[in-house]
């Protein structure tokens, strides 16, 4: 007995050595960006990487000025229950956590700063809907109780959390280490391992030391199609891919068979629709945008000397700014890019309208009418009745003076198959 608990010890000695002298890996995850749902996917697929990794913890290079509610709290969720260590580092120089960056932050197992960086300002603020003063009371107590309980189950500054809700306190990193609020600042990710090292964080099932010093660090790569999603989820992405999806479309009912425009348009409003998935829309201002089109369209029927286009334009720029119903700059659309998409569509519909303008001034070049002005030669003598011959056709003829054969002739009337022809003044 003696004997194989001396080798029992010898193996756990040895196994420590080598812990010690190859320690493990270290998922590394880059999030910067507004957090939706696009980011939520990321950080909860990235949690699970690092679970069937193994890994010795799961670190979120954060940058972000906030963003929804309902994300937000997704990803804490996922961290709480996470069987890895989440450490959130508020990087590079520069960055900031604020608004659901707080919250992101407070819920990590470590949390981590580099200098030159900034955390605060997470009061709740008005996405999607007027909140009259009840509400938004309502609203930034459920935000300061969440933020309380998180601080007290991670040992951090609970009092300056309520702060940051109620106030929106706002603090540096070298404040917020002082504070409690975070527990480390790092200059880069090295630095920050090599602090996490021997730290010790509760898991929901046990506790554990992190052995990060020297560790491997495997970064996790956010994939084409999250990338694509998350770019178009841009609310001036959005915009813009609606804009071309509209015209698309009309250029496509207006030209059926072009099939391109009608492709490219399509897959645009899809793109679009997503978008606006995750966006806080104003279906008055969306009503706007449609009515805007629809005073186009109408314009190329009906002479209004001008009226339903300005009508249009007008609907066009105010729907577009009614578009995203937010408070948040970062989730509004950029007047930088609504005034050129409105111009553009402004001049796209009114030169289909001088097209069409254009196209009813000409004068009729088929059919019977067509023949009125036209000059030919008279193939007979035509006293009362004759032929003449015009566009390498006969035509039966007649002509109230005398026309001799071979005399250049021109059409001012039709009566049915006979053409009215004179001699050319």
């Amino acid at each position: 007995m003696k004997v194989a608990m001396k080798y029992l010890t010898i193996l756990a000695s040895f196994w420590l050595l080598v812990s010690v002298a190859h320690p493990g890996q270290i998922d590394l995850l880059t999030i910067d960006a507004v957090i939706g749902p696009i980011s939520s996917r990321v950080i909860t697929g990235a949690i699970e990487e690092a679970e069937t990794d193994g890994a010795e913890a799961l670190v979120i290079e954060l940058n972000t000025p906030g963003g929804l509610d309902e994300s937000m709290r997704e990803i804490i969720q996922k961290i709480l229950a996470s069987e890895v260590p989440v450490i959130i580092y508020v990087s590079p120089s520069g960055s900031r956590a604020a608004s659901a960056g707080v919250f992101l932050t407070i819920s990590a197992h470590v949390a981590a700063m580099a200098p030159g960086t900034n955390i605060g300002a997470a009061h709740p603020v008005n996405i999607g809907g007027e909140m009259d003063s009840v509400m938004s009371e309502k609203v930034a107590n459920d935000a300061a109780a969440y933020i309380k309980t998180l601080a007290n189950k991670r040992g951090r500054n609970a009092e300056w959390a309520e702060e940051a809700v109620y106030k929106s306190a706002s603090i540096t990193e070298y404040e917020a280490l002082e504070k409690n609020v975070i527990d480390i600042v790092a200059t880069d990710i090295r630095d920050l391992l090599n602090k996490c090292d021997g730290r010790a964080v509760e898991l929901p099932d046990t506790s554990v030391i992190l052995a990060t010093k020297g560790a491997e660090v495997k970064r996790i790569e956010i994939s084409f199609a999250n990338r694509v999603l998350d770019v178009i989820s841009n609310p001036n992405i959005a915009y813009i891919l609606m804009t071309i999806g509209m015209m698309g479309l009309y250029f496509e009912f207006a030209n059926p068979g072009a099939i391109i425009p009608g492709v490219v348009g399509a897959i645009c409003l899809l793109l679009a629709f997503f978008a606006f998935s995750t966006l806080p829309i104003n279906y008055a201002g969306l009503l706007l945008i449609i009515l805007g089109v629809i005073l186009f369209v109408a314009e190329l029927k009906i002479a209004s000397h001008g009226v339903l286009t300005i009508g249009a334009i007008a609907s066009l720029f105010f729907g577009s700014i009614m578009l995203i119903e937010t408070d948040v700059p970062y989730m509004n659309i950029s007047l930088s890019v609504i005034i050129p998409m409105v111009a553009t569509i402004a001049a796209f519909f009114i030169f289909a309208i001088w097209l069409a303008l254009r196209a009813q001034g000409r004068k009729v070049a088929t059919g019977a009418e067509g023949m009125v002005g036209e000059v030919g030669t008279a193939s007979t003598d035509i006293s009362e009745s004759g032929t003449v011959y015009i566009h390498g056709e006969y035509w039966n003829a007649q002509s109230e003076k005398p026309i001799t054969k071979g005399d250049r002739i021109r059409v001012v009337g039709v009566d049915g198959l006979v053409l009215k022809v004179e001699k050319p003044s």
